[in-house]
């Protein structure tokens, strides 16, 4: 932590008692760090972070002030060990930890309980809305418990491939990659629960990180993203809702659709999984909508034929890769497919990395992008735009990788293709 303070020189931070729950000398740990954000993306400057302890949330164990681009440090955090995490347990595998942000200029957020994994780092965007009048309210989030862990009402059983007589003609010719997705935040039928516009992307990574553990070996989490991803696209892909004359894509109801949890946070390695994913789905020969890809937790809850969640990370501990784990619980017909089309961006993946040496008319657009994100992010160093791909182009895309959680390489593979091209769009809406 020192080595940031002193490496980046961006961070006030105020000394408190620091005083954390169940402290000994083998205490695991896990890392968070807090990003301050407008709604469409815009980082807050000098927001005051504050973290305590849900068993006493009058004493502050730290406070940050947020850098340029809307960041904290990486603080690191008091978890349970991680054996709890790696089979089903009665003693709850994560950390709770209140945080409070406070800016001037913008309403302050509150997020209760939030949930701290050992060994991983945990993601939390607080979006601050401006203040209108004196007496505007903040938004106070309270997270309820993981799925694993609490209870929840149990998948209701569909079809996993929806005819066609069943729900009304299909919308879509094609698989699309929607820009957002509508979160009934509730069942179907309470007329009483609100409607969330989320970020495609950014509801997959709430939904894993609300329904799988971050600590969970890679390939099993890959499955389970891509089992996430194929559910909700087919909810898209059939209008399911909206031919019942509902005006939302998706429940957060687990007995409907997958646990959504507004203002949770993510963990950095699930969403390096969904940015690498989040165009593929699961696919039967012959098939032309994705998969109805059901599964439950396997300890609790048993469901034959679908995937169990505990049995997919029993899977990925005995080497299994993704496909492997789900061909296991769905068949051998499985297969992985990809959308050919990306809504809500402006060009899509051309196929190949961008790194030093390339040029042409990708090159000059990532750029151009990259340019006009760092009016708003004024970190990222602008660059010449020429179409060449030299090291100040890598010096910009590294720096953008930092920012947003990315594993920093300096070259524009798949996901920072679209990371730069979902936040080119939030911060062009925006100037707008």
């Amino acid at each position: 932590m020192n080595d940031i303070i002193s490496g980046h020189n961006r961070y006030k931070k105020h000394k408190f008692l620091r005083v954390y729950p169940t402290e000994t000398s083998t205490q695991s740990f896990g890392r968070l760090q807090v990003h301050c954000v407008t709604r469409n993306l815009a980082p807050i400057e000098g927001a005051i972070v504050r973290i305590s302890s849900p068993a006493d949330p009058t004493v502050i164990i730290e406070e940050w002030t947020t850098d340029v681009s809307g960041l904290t440090p990486e603080i690191e955090l008091p978890t349970p060990p991680i054996d709890y995490s790696l089979e089903p347990s009665q003693v709850q595998p994560y950390s709770n930890y209140n945080i409070m942000t406070l800016q001037p200029d913008y309403t302050p957020v509150t997020i209760s309980n939030m949930e701290v994994f050992p060994n991983v780092t945990s993601i939390q965007d607080a979006t601050m809305e401006p203040v209108i009048t004196p007496d505007t309210r903040g938004s106070l989030y309270v997270i309820p418990p993981h799925t694993l862990f609490g209870d929840y009402p149990p998948k209701i059983a569909e079809e996993e491939i929806k005819p066609t007589a069943e729900t009304g003609e299909i919308v879509l010719s094609n698989v699309v990659i929607p820009e957002f997705v509508i979160v009934h935040d509730g069942p179907p039928t309470d007329t009483s629960a609100a409607n969330h516009y989320v970020r495609f992307r950014d509801y997959i990574k709430n939904v894993a990180s609300s329904e799988i553990y971050a600590t969970w070996p890679e390939s099993t989490i890959q499955a389970n993203v891509l089992a996430i991803l194929s559910f909700t696209l087919n909810r898209v892909f059939t209008e399911w809702y909206r031919n019942q004359g509902f005006n939302f894509t998706v429940t957060s109801s687990t007995a409907f659709d997958h646990k959504w949890i507004p203002g949770r946070n993510i963990y950095d390695n699930i969403s390096i999984i969904v940015d690498s994913l989040f165009v593929n789905y699961l696919s039967r020969p012959n098939v032309k909508q994705p998969i109805l890809t059901q599964y439950c937790d396997g300890n609790k809850v048993q469901c034959p034929n679908w995937m169990t969640q505990w049995g997919s990370k029993d899977l990925g501990d005995q080497g299994y890769d993704a496909i492997g784990i789900l061909r296991h619980f769905y068949g051998d017909s499985m297969i992985i497919n990809t959308a050919p089309q990306v809504s809500g961006v402006p060009a899509s993946w051309p196929g190949q990395n961008l790194n030093i040496g390339a040029s042409g008319d990708n090159v000059r657009m990532i750029q151009e992008q990259l340019n006009t994100i760092s009016n708003t992010y004024i970190q990222i160093p602008k660059v010449a735009v020429t179409g060449q791909y030299n090291q100040q182009t890598a010096d910009a895309v590294s720096e953008f990788q930092r920012i947003f959680n990315m594993p920093i390489s300096g070259i524009v593979d798949f996901p920072t293709w679209y990371r730069i091209s979902g936040i080119y769009v939030a911060v062009t809406r925006m100037a707008e």
